[in-house]
């Protein structure tokens, strides 16, 4: 079992593939799980639900969040917390990427469930696409 991390050392991957443009290193736990997640600008997550309880730290840049039909702009230093079986969605604002870091319990993964039951991939706003190399 390893006890210590960094970042830069970790293999991004991209998570919640089916509704998110989310992607980022990911350390999992016994019971806890933890990334830092990256989202180019003005793209993110559709509306989604997980049973695993969530929070969000913002780093850096600006996220556009919905939680359980709420709504609010979360700069650096604000923290999203998101309750199990919420309905949640999270997109980086157009003016520049965004990083948080998450932190989820293991009860469920890493990856939710699309509202709408469609694997259509993440939001892509102002004509941005996702690249096809990931």
């Amino acid at each position: 079992m390893e006890y210590f991390y960094r970042w830069e050392d970790l293999e991004s991957i991209q998570v919640g593939r089916s509704y998110s443009s989310g992607e980022g290193p990911l350390i999992k736990g016994e019971r806890m799980q933890i990334a830092l997640v990256r989202k180019a600008k003005g793209t993110g997550a559709r509306p989604h639900h997980h049973p695993n309880e969530q929070f969000h730290y913002v780093v850096k840049g600006t996220l556009k969040a919905m939680v359980g039909g709420q709504e609010q702009i979360v700069k650096p230093g604000g923290v999203i917390h998101i309750p199990p079986n919420v309905s949640h969605a999270t997109v980086a604002t157009p003016e520049e990427d965004v990083i948080f870091f998450t932190v989820k319990d293991t009860s469920w993964g890493i990856e939710g469930i699309p509202n709408d039951g469609k694997d259509t991939g993440g939001v892509y706003e102002g004509g941005r696409k996702p690249d096809p190399k990931k």
